[in-house]
């Protein structure tokens, strides 16, 4: 097998790791984008802007704001933007009720 096939197979193991949280914290990098498209993961899931602040936890205005550019999420509210647009179903279950 080429060096290539090889780190390609060691890469893959990894990234399996990580998606099973199996890889040992530190061991790899979480990469948050400095910019995050709100308007078009709200769009993914075909919500209003209230629904959407509803759905998952932030103020309509928020919302509002992230859009129009008024205002920009942070770092850990990217992240969490982030999960959203990746696992919503995984979110769904971690909020809700009951």
């Amino acid at each position: 097998m080429t060096n290539l096939g090889k780190r390609l197979i060691s890469a893959a193991r990894e990234a399996r790791a990580i998606a099973r949280g199996e890889a040992v914290p530190g061991s790899f990098n979480v990469h948050v984008p400095a910019e995050i498209d709100v308007r078009r993961i709200r769009s993914k899931f075909k919500l209003s802007q209230t629904r959407f602040a509803e759905k998952f936890g932030f103020s309509a205005a928020r919302i509002k704001d992230w859009e129009q550019g008024r205002s920009k999420p942070d770092g850990a509210v990217r992240a969490y933007l982030m999960v959203i647009a990746k696992e919503p179903l995984a979110v769904e279950r971690a909020l809700k009720r009951g």
